[in-house]
């Protein structure tokens, strides 16, 4: 599949909730959020349908996002199915770590390709403000118990917001020396509150890591379906990652789709534009589907205007629109 920019489309991130167990400050208000009601969400059916038809489109590989996933109840058995239908080659999940050691051995046993785990602060006091009800501790038994589970293919993903201390980043950078883990430093873009909280360019989290651990080296091969470039550090087991969308705009390569949790298909994290699934969805309705999807698909834009226009983008909140 592909749009008219001639790139191939192989990757959808599918939001299966739009509810989170913590409330970050740059993703989510403290109060006055309205979710979804159960009815709005794409069900077990849906979510099947969907990717069987995506696959037969050419999509490859799935990364089931939220909100927090694994707050929704049935997360795993998904994985599970999406994991058997054909053509579908990995399936990873991005989460909060809060449900991971609850859940850890069955990811293991669904066959879970990756995770990818958020971790923006290791100062519980710090990580306590930052979600407004979160607690490091869990966080931190969360990834153990993925590590213990034998969950293979681990990042921590870390928003480089302005606060993020060079202390902090030589903690979480840490990771990566003393287990196979890889960390991505995520470029903190305007989108939802995002748009209010300054943050730290990958420059200046390459200086900090420069001159703690010494020159960081460019790392030529593919590390999972993302856009981050990979450098590796003398003596470190994982590689230090950089998602950076508005230092390094990475959209001539761009790969994926979004479909949000009420079934909403984004061809663009920034932009609006895209089509709604659900009635075809739930009508079970192929022909409708795969029309719509294909429309879409064309009219992806060539790039974000991250740097331009921010008027014109999604202003919903990250976690409305998938992670």
């Amino acid at each position: 599949m592909k749009d008219s920019f001639n790139r191939e489309i192989d990757y959808v991130r599918l939001s299966v909730t739009d509810r989170c167990d913590l409330r970050c400050t740059y993703c989510m208000p403290a109060s006055g959020m309205c979710f979804l009601k159960k009815d709005e969400l794409l069900d077990y059916d849906e979510i099947m349908f969907l990717i069987e038809n995506l696959a037969q489109q050419g999509i490859k590989k799935v990364k089931i996002t939220g909100g927090e996933p694994l707050t929704r109840r049935d997360t795993v058995e998904l994985i599970d199915a999406i994991k058997k239908i054909k053509g579908i080659e990995k399936v990873t999940l991005t989460t909060n770590g809060i449900q991971l050691t609850k859940y850890a051995n069955a990811l293991k046993a669904a066959k879970l390709d990756g995770i990818n785990l958020s971790i923006d602060t290791l100062d519980p006091e710090e990580f306590r403000v930052l979600t407004r009800v979160g607690e490091i501790q869990r966080v931190l038994d969360g990834l153990k118990a993925a590590i213990d589970a034998g969950l293979s293919n681990i990042k921590i993903n870390t928003v480089a917001r302005e606060e993020l201390t060079e202390a902090e980043i030589e903690k979480i950078t840490s990771f990566a020396k003393d287990y196979p883990i890889h960390i991505r430093f995520i470029e903190l873009m305007p989108i939802g509150l995002g748009k209010g909280c300054p943050g730290k360019t990958q420059e200046e989290v390459m200086d900090i890591l420069a001159k703690k651990y010494g020159d960081l080296i460019p790392y030529q091969g593919k590390l999972g379906n993302g856009p981050a470039r990979y450098f590796s550090l003398p003596n470190f087991q994982g590689k230090i990652g950089f998602i950076s969308a508005l230092g390094h705009c990475f959209c001539d390569d761009c790969d994926r789709i979004r479909v949000t949790a009420n079934g909403f298909l984004k061809t663009c994290l920034h932009m609006d534009e895209g089509c709604d699934l659900k009635q075809a969805l739930q009508e079970k309705n192929k022909e409708l589907l795969l029309k719509q999807i294909a429309l879409a698909v064309q009219k992806k834009p060539e790039k974000h205007h991250f740097l331009e226009d921010q008027d014109q983008g999604d202003h919903r909140f990250m976690s409305q629109i998938g992670g």
